[in-house]
């Protein structure tokens, strides 16, 4: 048994961030939460619950949180990161992101890039990470190796496209669903818990009925998580709308075809309507806030609170590349700043998420969007042990701290001047997979 006193922040159902100034926690042998407690007689606890009472205390400037959980993230586009932000998102995707996405049929081009992204993303504090691949079986099989080889936690999804692109992006429906079956059977084969096949039809533009029914077949065939993306920009909503006159609106696309469920994820979500907003709370679908890239891409602005305020499950996805930076920080650093600039035009009562509601939505808002919420996402008995040591006074840190900081202080240095020199440990299922430096 592994047992760490000090500091622990996390949030809960009720409470978007709750501190445990003298937290204890025990994590056994297979990574499992065995005991969280708020209380400093460790002799007594270990009296109590009969363990060793050698622990790894923490010290004033550290504290320990969950694990970040990047609900959308395209792994290929990496290379891009930073790059070519000169353009709106259809434009975009044409001139820059479906070449590059081209090249994954080399193998060796594919484990390269995989390998990178995965270390880079976990160095960031993701242990879990729900990443798109390409439409190429075999390197999507890299990505898994990759997540798998580095410890991180992963939905992977083999990307399914039948129309509208160039020739050279575009598969037959049959092949698609056909490579996507057999992509599941590889993954679900190697009985890897952290390792989970997500069903990911790149999004209803690019893809008939008869595909996206197909895969909503497979999701419900192996009870499979789902991801694509919805209601991103005006220009994507009204050329869906148009391509699909036989269904009421974007969302009923989805719902007819079978995507919608209590599994799915949908990446964006900035232009609903009350009826895609009832819906999606019906059935259950989470969304992906991914403000960086609503931003870059100048696709608009999600309004979190009110997403929040009407019971939709609601996480945070860095979007790499339409996003330009791959760590979770910066989309809770971007998700409060949209929330406090969509504020400035909305009446006085209108409240803008807080730190802690970004917090939550990087945590355990995202394990409730990708299913995950009985297993991670806070620190609860029985739940995995996905967690990062803070430290604010680690050596390479660029955040001065002073005596007077309370905890509160600390916590918010970290979520909005911390990087990855402030994360010194990375933990999934309990097991250390990275540390600072190293």
């Amino acid at each position: 048994m592994k047992v760490y006193r000090g500091t622990l922040v996390h949030a809960t159902k009720e409470n978007p961030m709750e501190i445990l100034r003298n937290g204890v926690i025990g994590v056994d042998t297979s990574g499992k939460i065995l005991f969280v407690k708020d209380d400093d007689s460790i002799e007594n606890l270990a009296v109590e619950i009969g363990f060793n009472p050698s622990v790894h205390n923490l010290t004033n400037s550290q504290f320990i949180i969950p694990g970040f959980i990047d609900t959308h993230i395209h792994a290929p586009q990496y290379p891009n990161t930073g790059t070519k932000m000169d353009l709106p998102l259809l434009e975009w995707l044409l001139a820059y992101t479906f070449p590059l996405e081209a090249k994954y049929s080399d193998l060796d081009f594919a484990r390269d890039v995989y390998k990178k992204v995965v270390q880079k993303t976990l160095s960031c504090g993701t242990t879990t990470a729900s990443y798109f691949a390409t439409t190429h079986k075999g390197a999507s099989m890299a990505l898994c190796d990759a997540a798998e080889s580095c410890g991180q936690r992963a939905h992977i999804g083999k990307c399914n496209i039948d129309q509208n692109l160039p020739e050279q992006y575009c598969e037959e429906t049959d092949a698609s669903l056909r490579d996507t079956e057999e992509f599941i059977n590889e993954v679900l084969s190697r009985k890897n818990p952290l390792i989970t096949p997500a069903i990911t039809p790149r999004w209803a533009g690019c893809c008939t009925p008869e595909l996206m029914c197909g895969l909503g077949k497979l999701a419900q065939k192996y009870d499979l998580p789902i991801q694509s993306h919805m209601c991103e920009s005006p220009a994507e909503v009204k050329f869906v709308t148009e391509l699909f006159p036989q269904y009421d609106c974007f969302t009923d696309v989805y719902d007819k075809c079978g995507i919608f469920t209590n599994k799915t994820v949908m990446a964006h979500c900035v232009y609903l309507t009350e009826f895609d907003v009832a819906l999606m709370k019906e059935r259950g679908v989470g969304v992906s806030h991914c403000p960086n890239s609503n931003l870059s891409l100048r696709s608009g602005m999600m309004d979190a609170r009110a997403r929040l305020d009407r019971g939709l499950k609601v996480g945070l996805g860095t979007d790499v590349s339409g996003g330009c930076h791959p760590s979770m920080l910066d989309a809770i650093r971007l998700a409060i700043h949209t929330s406090n600039a969509i504020s400035i035009q909305r009446p006085p009562d209108y409240r803008p998420i807080s730190y802690q509601d970004a917090f939550r939505m990087a945590t355990l808002g995202g394990a409730e969007v990708l299913a995950l919420d009985d297993t991670i996402g806070n620190f609860e008995e029985g739940k995995d042990f996905d967690a990062l040591l803070i430290d604010m006074e680690s050596p390479s840190s660029r955040v001065d701290t002073f005596d007077f900081h309370s905890i509160e202080d600390l916590v918010q240095q970290f979520l909005f001047m911390g990087d990855d020199r402030n994360i010194q440990e990375i933990y999934v299922c309990g097991q250390k997979v990275a540390e600072h430096g190293k």
